[in-house]
This record gives C-alpha cells, structure tokens and sequence, in this order.
C-alpha cells in the first residue's frame, strides 16, 4: 500500500505520468492501439490540434496557472505565412480557438450544477491512481473527483452534443469509465460543451455502456498478452481471420 502511495505521488508529474515511469502501466489510450494494431503499443503519436484544443480546454479549467505553456498566433488556418513563421515548425493554438474555447468555459462555469461540481471544496483535480486490472497494471488521471458527491467527473468537448453517445464509444470513453470506475471506486460522469452550440451536457453512465468498457479491457488485455507475453509468439504469422 506504501509503494502504490509513492507511485500516484509520482504520477502526479506529468514528465512521469507521460514519460518512462508511466509507460510501465496500460492506460485507457492504450486501448484503441491493442484492439487495432498491437504492435504500435507505445510509438510516439503526432500532436494533433484537437488533443491541444482539448488540452487548453482542461488546463483553463483545472490548473489555469498551466496556460502560459501554450503558445497561440492570431492566424484564420494552420496553413498561413504568419502561422509558419511564428509557430517555427510547432503545433499551436489559433487564437479564434483560444476565443472560442474561452465561451465554452465561460458557459461551463456559469452552470450551477457544473460549476458546484467542479468547483466544490472536497475536490482534487487531475489525480492519478494505479491498480491491477484483469491481471495487468493500468494507470489513469481522473479530471476531478469530487468527494462528497462521490462523483470523478471527466471535461470533454464535442462537435455535436446529439452524438455524444456514438462519440463515447468511437473514442473509448466507454472503457474510460469502466476501467476509472475500479482505479478511483466512484461513478463516472462526464461534463460536455458542443463546440458549435456552446451547449452543455452531463452523462452517467449506464450498466450497459459500463458492460462495453469493460469488454473492450478484457480484449486488449487478450491482446496485450498474446503479443507481448506469449513465448515463442511471431508476430508475423498473426492475421485477422472474420467473416464479412
């Protein structure tokens, strides 16, 4: 119990949460690549501008003394000169998305049920844990847990908040919940901005979607195993054999 203590207070660094220290543990974006190709597990991926997007979402939110880390340039595109010259190469934020990401925090804020979830006294943002899970170790850093309400709560956006559902299991938000679920031993819910509509919605989840998750974990663990753990196993002669 004292280690598992030493190892969140370490994942509470980012450098170790994402670095070395961390790629010791699966993790919910782990999933996607074990149940599609196995052998990309842990290759770096190519920034993209939705994660940033994402990312100053959530920065704005629960540690806003982060945001100086993002670099923002007044261009319409990514493709402009202005845009090439000051980003020198980077990925950064354009500042119509900084506005627009500031009108979805600001509607966030302004919502009495989310606002008291969010911003209740008996709080912790950005809180790591670590436990065993179908036999293998997985991380995970919940957004919030809001203690009194028993309650982790996860901050997404959407381009459209009528398909959220289709999204949460496009994107594994189901896995999400089941496998945080069992690290943080509180529902899941999750606090949605349309990033169109500026529109906000607050999802539980059901047995069902939890029952998918969990599906998902027990296939990537399968293949997590087969792939990385099977003696004598070639990759090579691996193929996906199913009738159309």
């Amino acid at each position: 119990m004292k280690n598992i203590k030493k190892i969140i207070e370490k994942l509470k660094n980012d450098e170790h949460y994402y670095g070395d220290f961390g790629k010791q543990y699966l993790s919910n974006s782990d999933i996607k690549t074990l149940l599609t190709n196995p052998l990309a597990l842990g290759e770096q991926q190519a920034p993209r501008a939705a994660f940033l997007v994402g990312g100053y979402f959530h920065t704005a939110i629960l540690e806003p003394d982060k945001l100086k880390k993002y670099r923002i340039i007044p261009s319409s595109t990514r493709n402009t000169k202005i845009y090439r010259e000051m980003s020198g190469g980077e990925l950064c934020l354009l500042q119509h998305e900084v506005d627009s990401l500031e009108l979805m925090i600001d509607k966030v804020l302004a919502n009495k049920i989310c606002n008291d979830l969010i911003r209740s006294k008996n709080v912790d943002y950005e809180q790591p844990s670590v436990a065993k899970i179908h036999g293998k170790m997985w991380k995970g850093k919940a957004d919030i847990i809001n203690h009194d309400e028993k309650l982790i709560i996860d901050l997404k956006t959407t381009n459209d908040i009528t398909k959220f559902s289709k999204s949460a299991w496009l994107y594994n938000y189901d896995s999400q919940a089941y496998i945080y679920n069992l690290l943080f031993g509180y529902e899941f819910v999750f606090i949605v901005v349309d990033k169109n509509t500026y529109q906000i919605g607050l999802f539980d989840c059901s047995p069902e979607f939890l029952e998918r998750g969990k599906d998902k974990v027990e296939r990537a663990v399968e293949q997590y195993s087969l792939f990385f753990e099977t003696k004598g196993f070639d990759p090579d002669q691996y193929f996906i054999n199913k009738t159309l």
